[in-house]
């Protein structure tokens, strides 16, 4: 039987010995062997940190979008391989889509997201400037820089594609490589993705590394500038974090563990509401989908007690038309739990249940299958309960499979205390078509849980499910759940990098971070700097414009020509009262166009549009009489990969005469290259 391969050190390894194997979860087959024995785990994170580091870091965060974003495209034309992989741990093909594309979904949204919200560079600047100093000479600013190390990536085997990438995408955004370790029940269908990404050739080597089978010392061996990501148990998760060389070197560990995940019917959603269907719909869909496998399943149901028997009778006519089965065959609707040894685990989760109430719908030890032998193959059938909700099993004990617990709540403040006692969840839901319930949960259970779902009437078309983590938002949630957070865009990027305050001039602070900054020195010269492509263009380039007088016949014209006769602008009498005023005012907006037409080139040249304003203030009122000048200056300098042209941020700082700022703003241009 073939073993599975690791690719460390520059090079796939193939263990010697006989391995642990790895079976079909439909059919009991054996599919692989797996072992970790020989691999020098020392050596693969040097590898990772010497080879995998610099060339990442030499790469821009747009650059490594663009790597993402191919990688992403690369592996979408294996889908299919990739589907057939799937299924023998078990999935149906909508299962399959969930770990398959939805991989590949995290890339692609993680490469749109760095190119539009990161800059062209290779720091990160986190925040504004702060001013430290009376005269401006001394300023302050945070930079995020990537960490030095390898982010090691401890993957659980529900999601051996989904897992691996949202991980892998925010480090590798970052500029940290990774070193995948999956868990081995699923670990054949990981060794797939990382070949395919691997022979692609588009990642830098030493950027993505791969351990089959057991972790050995490769924790012995972590160092300040490393990371550990875990998704798997709590108690896993315990041990992990309390591994002595995490501790003494204060490794940044992040964990996402399993959770008793709840949704909550609203009292408005009586039987024949859409919000009723609408819960018992998701609640079936979460116990099936990946038969039950899911750290975001919902694990318990609160329902107000008068509407229980409702639910019960709902939930279980519609489970009774699941279709369980082998996934080849297009009829079945759920599939095998990912191994005998998880469907034992189940079993014995559910006895302890038990202790708390009664089963309403399933069985733990029957189950009809099509296609398949119900033994041989992990089957279990969907399993709900219904329990007391004052004892203790519901809330501390997890059975990871198709299986949930209806519980009856009194009020929304019993709803709460039930949902808080699950300790720290991954996700709970609340569906309800009231307002001042939805309000009163969500801000009651919010501390215990990372992501929150109001589902209703409204949004119940578009909305992705209770059980679907997204790359804009956070995965991950307090206590129980680990403590932790991956993805939520920018802030698992974040996550790979050291945030430093950097303290100086404005001049050696604009230098760092490739910014210009307020007191640093700007360039005149002869030539307009929109006159400049972006190659000929440097951050300081400066233009000053003025003055120009504003006139109460502008004022006035602004005002007939806009129809902005707001009566600060018109009435002397009402402005005179107006404390801020004191007198008839220039438009703010009229500021701003006179600023336009003082700083632009109008000839055409390498500006090719300006295409918005940001971080507007009008600072200082302007009066009829005032004379306006603007200071433009080229602040940063961003070029497109994958285009002609760049976006070019300027600094505009309107003056009065008396020299203080009417207005300030951002301009942003797109210039062309060349």
């Amino acid at each position: 039987m073939a073993m599975l391969r690791s690719y460390v050190s520059g090079r796939w390894h193939t263990p010697d010995g006989e391995g642990a194997p790895l079976h079909d979860a439909v059919t009991g087959e054996e599919i692989a062997r797996i072992s970790s024995r020989g691999i020098d785990m020392a050596a693969a994170l040097d590898h990772g940190r010497r080879v995998g580091g610099p060339a990442l870091r030499e790469l821009t965060f747009h650059q490594r979008a663009a790597l993402l974003k191919a990688l992403a495209s690369h592996l979408r034309e294996h889908r299919d391989e990739l589907y057939a992989l799937s299924a023998r741990s078990g999935a149906t093909r909508t299962d399959s889509l969930i770990d398959v594309d939805g991989g590949i979904g995290v890339l692609f949204g993680y490469a749109s997201k760095a190119k539009r919200e990161l800059p062209n560079d290779r720091v990160h600047v986190d925040g504004p400037v702060e001013p430290l100093s009376r005269g401006g000479t001394f300023v302050g600013r945070h930079i995020a820089t990537p960490l030095r190390g390898v982010a090691v990536q401890i993957n659980a085997f529900n999601f051996p594609m989904w897992g691996p990438l949202e991980k892998f995408a925010p480090a590798f955004i970052a500029g940290v490589p990774s070193l995948v370790k999956p868990a081995s029940q699923t670990a054949y269908i990981t060794e797939r993705v990382v070949g395919l990404m691997l022979g692609s050739g588009l990642l830098p080597e030493g950027s993505l590394q791969l351990v089959s089978g057991g972790a050995g010392d490769l924790l012995d061996h972590l160092t300040e500038q490393d990371l550990v990501g875990f998704t798997g148990s709590a108690s896993t998760a315990r041990l992990l974090r309390t591994h002595p060389t995490v501790i003494r070197n204060s490794v940044r560990f992040n964990a996402e563990a399993d959770s008793l995940n709840c949704s909550i019917l609203g009292p408005d959603a009586v039987a024949g509401t859409p919000e009723f269907d609408l819960f018992v719909k998701q609640l079936v869909a979460e116990m099936t989908a990946k038969a039950g496998q899911k750290c975001t399943a919902i694990r318990r149901a609160l329902v107000p007690a008068g509407l229980l028997d409702a639910v019960a009778e709902a939930a279980s006519a519609r489970l009774a038309k699941v279709v369980i089965g082998n996934p080849a065959n297009e009829t079945v609707r759920m599939g095998a739990l990912a191994g005998l040894e998880q469907r034992e685990e189940v079993r014995r989760s559910l006895k302890a249940l038990l202790a708390a109430g009664e089963i309403v719908h399933g069985s733990l030890d029957r189950v009809d299958v099509v296609d398949a032998d119900a033994e041989r193959g992990a089957f279990l059938s969907p399993v709900l309960l219904k329990a007391d909700p004052d004892h203790a099993e519901p809330h501390e004990v997890e059975a990871f499979g198709p299986v949930s617990t209806l519980l009856p709540y009194r009020d929304a403040a019993h709803a709460v205390e039930l949902a808080a006692r699950g300790a720290g969840s991954l996700v709970g839901s609340v569906v309800t078509h009231d307002l001042d319930f939805a309000r009163e949960v969500v801000l009651g259970v919010a501390p215990w849980h990372g992501r929150l779902l109001v589902l209703d009437r409204d949004d119940a078309k578009e909305s992705t499910g209770h059980g679907s983590p997204l790359p804009a938002l956070v995965h991950g949630g307090p206590g129980r759940a680990g403590g932790g957070e991956e993805m939520g865009g920018m802030r698992g990027v974040l996550h790979h990098m050291q945030r430093t305050a950097v303290q100086a001039s404005p001049r050696v602070l604009g230098a760092v971070t490739n910014q210009w900054v307020t007191g640093a020195p700007r360039r005149e010269s002869d030539v307009h700097p929109f006159r400049k492509s972006l190659r000929e263009l440097r951050i300081g380039d400066s233009v000053v414009a003025g003055p120009r007088v504003v006139t109460m016949a502008d004022v006035e014209h602004f005002a007939e020509f806009t129809g902005d006769t707001f009566y600060a602008h018109l009435d002397q009498e009402a402005a005179a009262a107006n404390p801020f005023f004191g007198g008839r005012v220039a438009h703010g907006y009229l500021v701003v166009s006179f600023a336009a037409g003082l700083f632009v080139s109008p000839e055409p040249g390498p500006v090719l549009a300006n295409y918005g304003l940001e971080n507007l203030r009008f600072v200082t009122p302007t009066f009829p009489g005032d004379e306006l000048t603007v200071t433009l200056t080229a602040k940063q300098i961003t070029p497109r990969e994958d285009q002609d042209y760049g976006e070019v941020r300027w600094d505009a700082d309107v003056v009065n005469q008396k020299g203080e700022s009417v207005a300030k703003y951002d301009v942003l241009t797109l210039v062309t290259k060349e």
